[in-house]
């Protein structure tokens, strides 16, 4: 496990989109990278693609509200050579084009970057319909396939970078919303290698995507409390870094996990099923509960649906409470 605490800040300066890294680093690889080309969905602005577009109208595809086509076209292109990476909304992304990504990308190992934008609650007003909770347990399960879901603008950049240079199928899920930019420029990425935020004995609290924030708040008011907390980013849900989760629950004896995605079939319950096999844990999972989405501004959607700091607090005291 990467220990990446002198690699990020309790107070950042800033706020961006994770999509506007993505933006970013696709651009970067037009230039590095000329076998990448990008395919969009009709939503260019809302993906952050147009740069990309602008500077290599002749490896941008624009394919319309035409999401399995798209995905085909993709798989068809890696044939050639090329390093597609698709661009939608998460639920476009996924539930809409499964069959596509099952059949063409994942059994036949295709080098199909599937890039998802909007994913989760903090898509906001947009409602039910396309806050997909679902998607991390949809990918995870399919062979072949790498999940990665960063933690804020500089970490979604390094990971569109990184997914460029490994082969094979790759999910990356990425948010609608602005949110602190707390990883500094010089922070290490590795796929695969989880991230210890914070240093502590007494609770394991891992989180992925939007919610690495929220956790970080959390350990920073369980520390003012006494309690020191092994903070940690899994922004890899496959493969999993088994070894970082068995080391710091074999410390702490107590694990949480917080997540932006329904508490069945994402981070917690891959979280879950290492523990079980090779170090059983108590441990509690801070996700949505069985439940479609609804529409809200993003902080009232995870105030309701119970995806915040005081809530891992929360569940991380009764946890400290049992043991004890």
């Amino acid at each position: 496990m990467t220990d990446s605490s002198q690699f990020i800040t309790f107070n950042p300066s800033e706020s961006k989109d994770t999509r506007s890294g993505f933006g970013a680093a696709l651009l970067e690889l037009g230039t590095t990278h000329p076998e990448v080309v990008a395919l969009c969905a009709d939503l260019t602005g809302s993906l952050k693609m147009g740069d990309f577009r602008d500077a290599h109208p002749d490896r941008f595809f624009q394919v319309g509200i035409a999401e399995a086509n798209m995905i085909s076209m993709a798989a068809g292109m890696t044939i050639g050579g090329k390093i597609p990476f698709t661009g939608t909304f998460a639920n476009f992304s996924t539930g809409r084009v499964y069959d596509q990504i099952r059949q063409s990308v994942a059994y036949s190992e295709k080098n199909v970057k599937i890039c998802a934008s909007h994913a989760g609650l903090t898509l906001g007003e947009d409602g039910a319909t396309h806050q997909i909770l679902e998607d991390i347990g949809m990918m995870k399960m399919l062979p072949n396939m790498t999940v990665i879901c960063p933690a804020d603008y500089a970490q979604t950049r390094q990971a569109t970078l990184a997914i460029a240079d490994i082969q094979g199928p790759v999910y990356l899920r990425f948010g609608r919303p602005k949110l602190p930019v707390f990883y500094k420029d010089n922070a290490p990425f590795k796929i695969g290698k989880a991230q210890k935020l914070m240093v502590g004995d007494d609770i394991t609290i891992i989180a992925t995507g939007y919610m690495v924030w929220e956790a970080i708040q959390a350990g920073l008011i369980l520390r003012d409390q006494g309690i020191h907390a092994d903070v940690i980013n899994m922004h890899t849900i496959k493969p999993l870094d088994s070894k970082a989760i068995i080391e710091s629950a074999s410390r702490t004896g107590l694990v949480v996990t917080a997540e932006e995605h329904q508490r069945w079939g994402g981070l917690g319950g891959s979280v879950a099923q290492v523990l079980a096999e090779h170090h059983p844990t108590q441990m509690s999972m801070v996700a949505v509960d069985d439940r479609f989405g609804e529409s809200g501004t993003p902080k009232q959607l995870m105030e309701k649906y119970g995806l915040t700091a005081d809530v891992i607090v929360a569940r991380s005291l009764e946890l400290i409470a049992q043991k004890k």
